[in-house]
């Protein structure tokens, strides 16, 4: 979520000192009780912002960081939705709405005034309702990809549905380097979806939600729904983390977990390398998205890439039970990659 602010006020003591110690005086003068003279801080700042997020088909949901309301006539949201009704006060304000399309992008600007009547502009972007995501799990990707055979991720679809709104992150949901959010897409059972991670900017690179054919470029499946994260970084070769979510900011409806490390590859982040890292696999586990061995994420609880290349992708097991571990994955032979179809159950001997 993009969140931009104008703030229209600043905080300050509404007594200068002097003017502060010149009440304390009187007041004793008088010999009445001695009140506690430090100057009280008044409430000048407006409210902020915290989240928008669409909660129903025709609700917004507007969260601030204290007690405020919408200013009225002073809403309004692109692309075009009318808005029928703002309602409630306090840290959480419903917004009625015509029908979001979804799974697609809207921008709300509005203004918002707390008790005191600080105000404040701002502009957040959301993503129409999905009632209808389908179950959806992770199932192919090759983290050390090559020119021929960059990086990728494939998705199957366990049901049918729409993929609107579904976001794809490269790293944890609260913490990554690239994320796709996708476009509305009717999609079924046994579908494929994949996301070309490291595109060229050639024109064939398209992004497919009429004909699965109709994409050009490195590896682009004739069956499969290809998309193209544009400035991707790839994924990281020997330490890294996919999740998926059923929206922005919404449940993880699945993750993956893949290093070459150990627990004494350092000492000081867990042996996952950096802080970021580490808090990374940490997230999953909080979010039950992934299944340690034992009280805390280690980088054994991960998949080893160690064999996997371009055509050596790391596929899921057709007998996967969605363990949340190392054990629904393997790595298939040479020229076994798979994307766009089903996986093959043959692993990688070196």
């Amino acid at each position: 979520m993009v969140i931009c602010m104008v703030n229209r006020a600043r905080r300050f003591p509404p007594l200068a000192p002097v003017l502060a110690l010149t009440v304390a005086a009187v007041v004793l003068w008088s010999c009445g009780p001695l009140p506690d003279s430090r100057p009280q801080e008044v409430d000048l700042l407006p409210p902020q912002v915290q989240s928008v997020r669409a909660d129903g088909p025709e609700e917004i949901a507007v969260t601030f960081d204290e007690e405020a309301v919408l200013c009225e006539g002073k809403t309004r949201i692109s692309p075009p939705l009318a808005v029928e009704e703002e309602k409630g006060a306090g840290t959480s304000v419903m917004i009625r709405s015509e029908r979001q399309a979804p799974g697609r992008r809207y921008v709300l600007e509005a203004e918002a005034r707390d008790g005191h009547g600080n105000t404040a502009s701002f502009a957040a972007e959301f993503y129409g309702y999905n009632s209808r995501v389908p179950p959806l799990l992770i199932n192919e990707f090759t983290p050390r990809g090559s020119g021929s055979h960059p990086d990728a991720v494939e998705l199957k679809a366990f049901g049918a549905g729409n993929i609107g709104g579904v976001v794809l992150c490269l790293g944890s949901p609260g913490s990554y380097d690239a994320r796709l959010v996708f476009p509305p897409l009717e999609v079924a059972v046994g579908s494929f979806i994949v996301v070309h991670l490291k595109p060229t900017g050639d024109p064939s690179e398209i992004d497919e939600t009429v004909d699965p054919a109709s994409s050009g470029g490195a590896d682009a499946s004739r069956w499969a729904w290809d998309f193209w994260m544009r400035d991707a970084p790839g994924l990281p070769g020997n330490n890294g983390v996919l999740s998926l979510c059923d929206r922005p900011g919404g449940a993880c409806l699945d993750a993956v977990l893949w290093s070459n490390r150990t627990a004494e590859s350092d000492e000081q982040y867990g042996g996952f390398g950096s802080v970021q890292m580490r808090a990374r696999a940490e997230e999953l586990v909080s979010r039950g998205a992934w299944m340690p061995a034992g009280a805390r994420v280690s980088p054994e609880d991960g998949v080893n890439p160690e064999g996997s290349t371009g055509t050596r992708s790391i596929c899921r097991s057709s007998a996967s039970a969605d363990a949340a571990g190392p054990d629904d994955w393997h790595v298939v032979p040479t020229r076994k990659a798979s994307f766009g179809s089903e996986n093959s159950d043959e692993v990688y001997v070196p």
